[in-house]
């Protein structure tokens, strides 16, 4: 009954505080909140979360634009919230073209002093706009004054041409939301499908209004969505793919533009996969770019030259286009600069260069076509959209069966061995003749790390050793990307602080042959890897190897793990214990396995003479663990890290 009690008192603050939500009107109560009464945790709030879109038809132009509202109100509890200080809005903004707008931009941050509400303009000084790439650009704005305790309220209005295209309603971010509203107006001319995304749905309250254009009358359709405390959902744990795709919403896809009784047209857009590809490959900047040849002849000849075979052909075309043209760093299944022109300025985008490696794989014979991609940071494209879809990758298919898929933007890839980025669940390949197919895009081979100690424990109670680890496929590719780039020096000094020993020799082989793996060797010793307590030596089987932590904190993931790839890492540590000295206690060995044979971990320590030798394997089968096997995930770590933590004990003979 207390509990019940103490929930009502503070559902009614939470009601009771900010319920004018007039712009401008932020109340000292608002203020003088130190925590958000249904999550302690939390370092910011949205007090008010409102957006309201609606097409407005224009006079000049003769057609209608979407125009969208933004009203929020942001609570900081803590320093850690500073962050929602910041804040970005990205639009359109072709080189040439019709263009989105951004207007209307005011902000203030409200703060109590002497008991009273001040309020600090957002100035002109920290407004900021930043040219993104040939299509895209962001306003950047900083709220002044900004203090644990701080109200930010900011209001600003997007102005697009492009009424087609409504960017999706989402009713959940990473901090809790104690009020929002949406609110979408759609004229009878177009029928969009309101497709919901994420655990958390809202109902959605339909309406009608009749509105004029000139002698023109038609109907307006309303759609609203209201909620109220609605939880955070964080991206506060590891192997998190896209924290949005879980995050409660609504996508708006235009299914058809119906102006006949106006006297335009009716047409009808893409419903399904095959349509949506079509479209896409029907684009002069994704299909026409795939007939341009002869700006690559002259270096196909030479290649062709030396090699014959399907398999040296894939190669030797994949390596020089990576060594031709250097991705800029920005994704997208339409080109940017054009195939020829990044073929010339040896830059591209991703679209730019994966279709010139398709067009060049088909020049020499092979089976191959562009495949589509949604990255890991656009999300898992569940319905057919052109939204679904934002990168492209290259395959080659043989007649003899089974194909490679190949993603020439990034220097360290392999056939088969795909960026991250490029790992989201299935892709579809889209042929010659504008028809498509899904393709697998997660590879099964395992991304691997294997270590090797060979240790001794010295009389001084110091250890040292030497150390070697292998790395293949992912664990390759990602540590290259990561390190190659990185002086000896720093690698050395990383190594020794996160291992909390010291480096006496080091050596990394293999840096540049991607075809091999990573091969590290390090020589070191440590005086603090022994414990000594009443004349006894504890120590821990593997070493700095040891997993102390369990990154798997939370009561209830409500998003899968996702690892990208299966992955095994094992673990071989074999230790020369010191004259004088016999062994008390050994752990025990030990296995455990997740359900539906997802993982395994593996334990065991043995002792042959005055050598101990333990062996650790954990391994994952699938890269994708559903949200509920997550507790079974958080007692399998539970006990990898207990297991790990128990030590050898030496006593002296």
């Amino acid at each position: 009954m207390k509990k019940i009690i103490f929930a009502l008192v503070l559902l009614n603050q939470t009601l009771m505080f900010a319920q004018n939500y007039k712009f401008g009107k932020v109340s000292k109560e608002e203020i003088q909140e130190e925590i958000y009464p249904l999550d302690s945790t939390a370092n910011a709030a949205y007090l008010y979360k409102q957006r309201r879109s609606y097409f407005d038809f224009d006079q000049s132009t003769g057609w209608f634009k979407l125009i969208t509202e933004i009203h929020q109100r942001i609570k900081i509890y803590k320093k850690e919230g500073f962050d929602y200080a910041n804040h970005s809005i990205v639009y359109y903004n072709p080189d040439s073209g019709d263009r989105e707008r951004i207007y209307s931009i005011k902000g203030y941050t409200y703060n109590l002093e002497n008991g009273k509400v001040v309020k600090e303009k957002l100035s002109k000084n920290n407004i900021f706009k930043e040219k993104i790439n040939k299509y895209n650009s962001k306003v950047k704005l900083t709220m002044p004054d900004v203090k644990e305790g701080s109200v930010l309220e900011l209001r600003y209005q997007i102005s697009s041409p492009y009424p087609t295209s409504i960017a999706d309603v989402e009713f959940q971010k990473g901090i809790p939301i104690k009020k929002l509203e949406s609110q979408i107006e759609i004229p009878e001319y177009y029928e969009f499908n309101k497709n919901s995304k994420g655990f958390l749905s809202l109902p959605m309250k339909v309406s009608i209004k009749n509105e004029n254009v000139g002698s023109t009358r038609f109907n307006v359709e309303i759609i609203r969505f209201e909620g109220t405390n609605i939880e955070a959902l964080k991206d506060n744990e590891p192997y998190v793919a896209n924290i949005n795709n879980y995050r409660g919403g609504v996508k708006f896809e235009l299914a058809e533009t119906n102006f006949i009784q106006i006297g335009g047209n009716f047409k009808k857009y893409s419903t399904t996969w095959g349509s949506v590809c079509k479209q896409i490959f029907e684009s002069s900047s994704f299909g026409e770019e795939l007939n341009k040849s002869s700006y690559y002849k002259k270096d196909l000849e030479t290649i062709l030259a030396v090699a014959k075979t399907p398999e040296q052909k894939i190669g030797a075309i994949f390596q020089f286009v990576k060594n031709k043209v250097k991705w800029n760093g920005f994704i997208g299944k339409y080109t940017d600069k054009g195939v020829r022109k990044a073929y010339k300025e040896r830059l591209g985008n991703a679209a730019d260069i994966n279709l010139m490696l398709t067009a060049m794989l088909r020049s020499a014979g092979l089976n191959s076509n562009p495949v589509l991609v949604s990255s890991k940071g656009n999300g898992i494209p569940f319905f057919p959209t052109l939204d679904g879809f934002d990168y492209v990758i290259s395959i080659v298919e043989f007649e003899e069966g089974g194909y490679v898929l190949l993603d020439a933007t990034e220097p360290y890839s392999k056939p088969n061995l795909l960026p991250s980025r490029a790992l989201n669940w299935n892709g579809r390949k889209v042929m010659q003749n504008g028809g498509s197919s899904w393709v697998k895009l997660t590879n099964s081979k395992h991304s691997t790390e294997e270590n090797n100690l060979y240790v001794k424990l010295k009389e001084d109670l110091s250890i040292e050793g030497l150390c070697r680890t292998k790395l293949e496929n992912h664990r390759a590719l990602n540590f290259r990307k990561k390190y190659n780039h990185v002086k000896e020096e720093s690698l050395i000094t990383q190594y020794e602080e996160a291992n909390g020993i010291e480096v006496d020799d080091f050596k990394i082989l293999h840096k540049d042959e991607i075809y091999k793996p990573i091969t590290r060797n390090v020589k070191f010793l440590s005086e603090d890897l022994v414990e000594s307590i009443n004349g006894k030596l504890y120590i821990e089987p593997l070493l700095f190897l040891t997993q102390h932590k369990n990154p798997f904190k939370l009561k209830e993931r409500k998003f899968p793990v996702d690892f990208s790839t299966p992955w095994k890492v094992q673990s071989l540590v074999t230790m020369k214990i010191p004259e004088g000295y016999k062994i008390e206690t050994i752990p025990e060995a030990f296995a455990i396995a997740l359900p539906d044979k997802l993982g395994v971990f593996k334990y065991e320590v043995k002792q042959s003479g005055n050598k101990v030798s333990t062996v650790c394997i954990l391994q994952f089968d699938s890269h994708v663990i559903a949200p509920k096997y997550y507790p079974y995930l958080k007692d399998f770590y539970s006990k990898l890290v207990k297991k790990e933590s128990e030590k050898i004990v030496l006593v002296k003979m």
